[in-house]
Parts: structure tokens; sequence; C-alpha cells
């Protein structure tokens, strides 16, 4: 079985986090997937997904380390070419990645108590992003 939809999402950019847990799991119950995998993607290279325990605290944590690892105010490459100004974005999304891959076991994500799943746009201006969920398995 498979199945497939997309989900548009309309960010602010500059590590914006956005939970994507709740539309995860209502993809899996549209599926009718008992067990199998999802799949999110995120086309585009200033985005990515992960997961995180989606609480303040965290979410902050995140993003400083973030800064720390790929920092705004450097000078890229990318921008000396492209005048975009986005290279950090385009560094930070190749580390985290496009894409994340969960299991379906009795109809659920196999998610931990505090585990959301979320989006994250590190471009410098609000976008509206497509999500790709992707659910394939056996009913």
């Amino acid at each position: 079985m498979h199945f497939v939809k997309s989900i548009d999402i309309e960010t602010e950019g500059f590590s914006d986090v956005i939970d994507v847990t709740e539309r995860a799991t209502e993809a899996v119950a549209s599926s009718g997937v008992v067990n199998g995998l999802l799949t999110l993607f995120v086309p585009g290279s200033t985005a990515a997904v992960t997961t995180i325990e989606f609480e303040p605290g965290v979410v902050a944590d995140l993003k400083e380390a973030i800064e720390r690892v790929a920092p705004e105010g450097l000078r890229y490459s990318h921008d000396a070419r492209w005048g975009d100004g986005n290279g950090f974005s385009h560094v930070r999304a190749a580390f985290m990645k496009p894409s994340l891959t969960v299991p379906i076991v009795d109809r659920a994500l196999t998610l931990g108590t505090w585990q959301q799943l979320v989006l994250i746009d590190f471009d410098n201006r609000p976008r509206k992003r497509a999500l790709l969920l992707q659910v394939i398995g056996v009913a």
C-alpha cells in the first residue's frame, strides 16, 4: 500500500521550527497502513526535517546550536556568487538533511514520549514550503 500527501506550510525563515507531528499522524491514519514507514521530505535547499522535543527551551537551544555551527554573519561563497544573503541557510540545511523516515507499527508512528517531528526553515525570509509525506506498508 502506498499513500502520498503534500502539506503547505507558511514559515518565517531564520530557523523557524514548526511542529508537524499532528499532520504526519493524520496522514498515517488516512493511509490505511498498519505497519510500514512514513517518510517526510522537504523540497528545497534551505530547509530540513528532524525530531526534537518541541518545547520552547529545547527549540531555543537548537536554534542557538545551529547558529554556532553555521553563523549567519560569516562570509559565504554562495552569497558572493548570488547576492541573496542566504549562504548560511544552505549550509544549515545540508547539515540537518531534507528527509526523515519513521517506522509505523500498529497504525502508529513509533515516536518517543517527548519526540515530535519538525520542519525547520533556515532561509532568510518567509517561505511557503511544501512538505511531502509518503506512507508505504501493509494494510
